[in-house]
């Protein structure tokens, strides 16, 4: 079999990868050193560490404000690392320190933060009805071209035309022609 400290290694790599994808989750300017506190709070619950019962998500954020800097929005993987520390025997009641750190860690490694729940548009009902731009009439049709897209501002506002004639005037650029 193989060493403990290489697998202990090696599912650390998995646990920090995790941790840097879910603190990059959300903020593409984070560097994915540092953790907020709403990202730990995803990760928690999404890995499974935050089951609703033993440890919950007043627990979890007790534990990321305990362990993070004074004054940081932010933590960091060593700060993460204690956070584990903390919550893990809170997590798994009646096991050793290590065991219940292995058993953390295993519920993180390979992770990657989802994207369930996020809003979707909805086709269901009335929505479909009044989303249809093929039934829409007078001012309204005029925001639409005809494959149904939007014209964007040209077909909200009234835009001015300099020609000098009068809006709407059916001869517009007949002057010319005439005289």
């Amino acid at each position: 079999s193989l060493p403990t400290s290489f697998l202990h290694s090696n599912k650390m790599s998995e646990v920090e990868n995790a941790f840097h994808k879910f603190a990059v989750y959300g903020d593409t300017s984070a560097s994915g050193n540092k953790m907020t506190g709403k990202n730990f709070s995803k990760m928690c619950k999404e890995c499974g560490v935050m089951d609703g019962k033993a440890v919950t998500s007043t627990d979890i954020d007790i534990v990321f404000n305990k362990v993070k800097t004074k004054g940081a929005c932010t933590i960091t993987f060593a700060e993460f690392q204690q956070a584990m520390k903390e919550i893990c025997c809170k997590r798994f009641k009646g096991k050793s320190l290590e065991e219940a750190l292995q058993a953390v860690y295993g519920l993180i490694e390979g992770k990657e933060p989802s994207s369930v729940g996020t809003t979707k548009a909805t086709k269901v009902g009335g929505v479909e009805r009044l989303t249809d731009t093929r039934k829409y009439t007078g001012s309204h049709k005029e925001r639409f071209d005809e494959s149904g897209k939007g014209k964007g501002l040209a077909g909200r506002q009234d835009l001015t035309d300099n020609s000098g004639y009068v809006g709407a005037y059916k001869g517009a650029g007949t002057y010319d022609q005439t005289h």
